[in-house]
């Protein structure tokens, strides 16, 4: 078994990607096969050990912070055990890393979609938070590619679910049978999802509920994925892109809505990978890295549509229609069918939140980003608002991110404690606007510890207290994931 206690070689697990202070662990453990957590986990709950879950630790919600206890790194479960081409399923471990699944799965001919922006990720961190990206508008998130996981609950027993066997009843009660022959029930949450395209705050609930839809996203609070098999796609035949730039950011809206409303149509032809926003701020950010991009741009929107060769001629001509139809200046703009072109604008894409995260840490702060997503008809009027308040705030921000499905983030970048206190501020009545439009305080990037008073301001204690029932059942003695999702006093 293989752990370690030395203050300097825990200190790396004590935080992640979210920059969140006050992160503590007695031990590290880096187990190698399941047996061994099964191991860490039963002296942990006899014990009433918190126990921290950490991957890449590339969240940003403080998921991966330890609040005392033992941290399980699964770095070394990282093996991937079989691509199935005939059935088109990957079978890994949790450590493997994103990228390394999507390399092997190209190499033979298939394709795992969920694309987020950090592709250091590791895939038990990505079904544990339900990551989802860019891609999302036409692939959906991680939780569409789960077909299976076995995963060990907080007192060493373990439960092997497949996707369609276990569901929950008439009565909303779920029941799993675990290894060592207990039946688990919990009552699902009754709450009532928003309707939105992308929501990852608090347990999934549906009616009926599958089994595997109540461990995805449940942010390490209810067991340890130590072995997921997902599906595959076939691996898209061509494709064209482009970065189209705009002089009006109500031009830009008005090709994103006639863009989806022709996607959403029946046999359409029609149909991009992603959409993805870069307001007027963004464009000026990111040029000190991309000087050709234009100067007099007011936006920005970046696309992808897979074709064929029977398809490429007849899509061509209808994105052109669509982007000159709403004033896009197209000699500007770039495109692209070849795969050099198209790593060259990923990058420029995924160059933005990295310099806007290596600006905030320059004056040893932490951004203050939102991750909030709302109804169809109310994103206009929400973007309107980010605009109008974020400008009055006087502080540096850039807005971009994933229109397609109306999960925008406005990133601020505080210069000082003073800007950081107004940042937080300007946060929370996001957060309020967002809930007030019937839309949801986290699209893709969880919960975690930092966002848990909102996640109390969209549901309520009612919701919350069903939730926390949910964990009881799984984790009684509350020891998994402390911190996430609750506050302390729903456990």
């Amino acid at each position: 078994m293989h752990f370690k206690t030395a203050p300097d070689e825990l200190l790396a697990y004590t935080s992640d990607a979210s920059n969140m202070g006050g992160g503590s662990a007695s031990r590290l453990y880096l187990p190698e096969k399941t047996a061994e957590i099964v191991e860490i986990l039963r002296e942990a709950n006899a014990n009433r050990t918190p126990v921290t879950v950490s991957g890449a630790r590339t969240g940003t919600v403080g998921g991966a912070v330890p609040l005392g206890g033992v941290v399980i790194s699964l770095e070394r479960l990282n093996k991937i055990h079989s691509i199935d081409c005939e059935n088109r399923l990957a079978l890994v471990e949790p450590g493997v890393v994103l990228a390394d699944l999507q390399k092997q799965a190209d190499a033979a001919g298939l394709f795992y979609p969920p694309d987020p922006t950090e592709w250091s990720c590791q895939t038990g961190g990505t079904i544990a938070t339900n990551a989802s990206g860019a891609r999302s508008f036409k692939y959906g998130s991680t939780r569409d590619y789960v077909r299976g996981l076995k995963v060990i609950l907080a007192d060493g027993d373990g439960i092997d679910l497949r996707r369609g066997e276990t569901f929950s009843d008439g009565d909303g009660i779920l029941t799993v049978e675990t290894s060592g022959g207990r039946k688990i029930s919990c009552v699902i949450p009754t709450y009532e999802r928003p309707n939105v395209r992308k929501n990852v705050s608090g347990y999934f609930n549906a009616q009926p509920l599958d089994a595997v839809d109540l461990f995805v996203g449940s942010e390490g609070t209810l067991g340890v994925i130590v072995e997921a098999e997902l599906a595959l796609l076939p691996k898209p035949e061509g494709f064209f892109g482009g970065i189209v730039f705009f002089a009006g950011e109500a031009d830009l809206l008005g090709a994103v809505d006639e863009i989806r409303s022709e996607a959403r149509a029946e046999n359409a032809l029609l149909d991009p990978t992603l959409l993805e926003f870069f307001d007027e701020r963004s464009l000026r950010f990111i040029s000190e890295g991309f000087p050709d991009t234009p100067g007099k741009a007011a936006c920005a929107l970046f696309f992808e549509q897979e074709t064929t060769s029977s398809t490429e001629e007849a899509l061509l001509e209808q994105w052109n229609e669509i982007l000159e139809r709403h004033g896009a200046d197209l000699d500007l703009s770039w495109f692209t069918t070849t795969d050099a072109d198209r790593e060259r604008m990923r990058a420029f894409r995924h160059a933005l939140p990295v310099a806007v995260n290596e600006r905030i840490v320059r004056h040893g702060l932490r951004k203050v980003g939102t991750d909030m997503s709302v109804p169809d008809e109310r994103f206009p009027g929400f973007l309107q608002f980010y605009h109008d308040t974020l400008d009055a705030s006087g502080l540096e921000y850039v807005i971009f991110g994933h229109i397609g499905d109306n999960h925008l983030h406005a990133n601020m970048m505080p210069k000082n404690e003073e800007e950081a206190e107004k940042a937080r501020h300007v946060y929370g009545r996001c957060v309020a606007q967002a809930v007030m439009l019937g839309g949801t305080v986290s699209a893709e990037h969880g919960i975690g510890k930092l966002k848990r008073k909102y996640l109390s301001a969209m549901m309520g204690e009612r919701y919350l207290n069903e939730m926390a029932e949910v964990k009881r059942a799984f984790d009684p003695h509350g020891i998994l994931g402390r911190g996430n999702v609750f506050e302390e006093s729903y456990l």
